[in-house]
């Protein structure tokens, strides 16, 4: 059970990122490329119940799951971008790091729980998905007349609900499966970064802007937000081990507090320099050719980046338009700059 749900993920990520077309699993759309839910489903007999489930009944539920991996990857890679690890895209590389229960593979199986729940609820929102639409439950509180709920609240219970049965699929929470419990945790936390977090979005009614009468939903945080929070749950991890009695987590430190349902949660500590150099063990490619800051003595320096081995710096030639004017009607005219810029790269 657990191999098939690391499978799906780096599945999902893999031709998120590298088109295959010789198994028809990807189509160019413009940019970026789209992923068809029927190859995720074409063997669906290996999938977990509610996963097959899902394929069988509501293929466009899967194709939403497809577009919160991707969605969870390009933030993966932002929030590490300046990081020893970088949530790398190499297929080999990602399944070793899904296959140990560290700070990392927690940060993976979160930001991708909370981008199936995020995509699912924005395809509710725009009238995506036959299954879901507006949710209107926050209309009966009493408002005091200062403004009134109006517009379309986003179905969170909705995205977090199918989130849920696709990336918890028949992971039963077995006597000392250690594993199984951290990972089912870690996709709690994901999925309530969005929920527990939505918010009040109001628009003024009125003459000259007055604001007379206000109308308000409520919404999900950006992306980003829920991104920026899981980063810090990532810095503050809590390792934990399986409880005497095999059936819950608890922190290896007495000291420290029990985890809440939004932390993340590791049972592997590793140091921070095990992603120093290429090592397939920890699913490393190491930092060499890594673009650093010779500046800066923090995350993204030289001497952190590059493990004090050391850098290189060398010139770049880049060009781009520049001086752009707007020619009535209706053109835009630039010239070609050309500009040398200074990079430094790790040893």
């Amino acid at each position: 059970m657990t191999m098939q749900v690391q499978g799906l993920l780096v599945l999902l990520y893999f031709y998120l990122m590298f088109p295959v077309n010789s198994i028809g699993l990807w189509w160019a759309v413009g940019s970026p490329l789209v992923m068809d839910p029927n190859s995720i489903c074409r063997k669906s007999r290996r999938l977990a119940g509610k996963q097959r489930e899902i394929c069988r009944k509501e293929i466009e539920i899967v194709e939403e799951v497809a577009n919160g991996a991707k969605l969870a990857l390009g933030e993966c890679q932002y929030q590490f971008r300046n990081r020893k690890w970088n949530c790398t895209t190499s297929r080999r590389m990602l399944s070793r790091v899904l296959k140990t229960d560290t700070r990392e593979s927690a940060f993976v199986y979160a930001i991708t729980a909370a981008g199936v729940t995020f995509a699912v609820t924005e395809a509710c929102a725009m009238g995506k998905l036959m299954q879901c639409s507006c949710d209107n439950k926050v209309q009966d509180i009493n408002t005091d007349g200062d403004w009134v709920w109006g517009g379309c609240n986003d179905n969170v219970d909705f995205g977090y609900r199918k989130s849920k049965d696709f990336m918890d699929a028949r992971k039963r929470k077995r006597r000392g499966d250690l594993t199984t419990r951290i990972q089912l945790h870690n996709n709690e936390a994901g999925r309530l970064a969005v929920k527990k977090y939505t918010r009040d979005v109001c628009k003024c009614h009125g003459l000259s802007g007055s604001c007379a009468l206000k109308t308000c939903w409520r919404k999900m945080p950006p992306f980003r937000s829920v991104g920026d929070r899981l980063k810090e749950e990532f810095d503050g991890a809590i390792q934990v081990e399986i409880s005497n009695d095999g059936k819950a987590l608890e922190t290896k430190s007495k000291t420290i507090k029990p985890p809440s349902r939004e932390d993340l949660v590791y049972s592997e500590n590793a140091p921070d320099t095990r992603f120093c150099r290429k090592n397939r063990k920890w699913g490393s490619l190491g930092t060499k050719g890594r673009l650093c800051d010779p500046k800066s003595m923090e995350v993204g320096g030289c001497d952190l980046l590059c493990c004090n081995r050391g850098y290189k710096t060398e010139k770049v030639t880049l060009k781009g338009n520049c001086k752009c004017r707007f020619i009535w009607c209706c053109d835009v005219q630039c010239e070609t700059c050309v500009q040398e810029k200074t990079i430094h790269r790790c040893l």
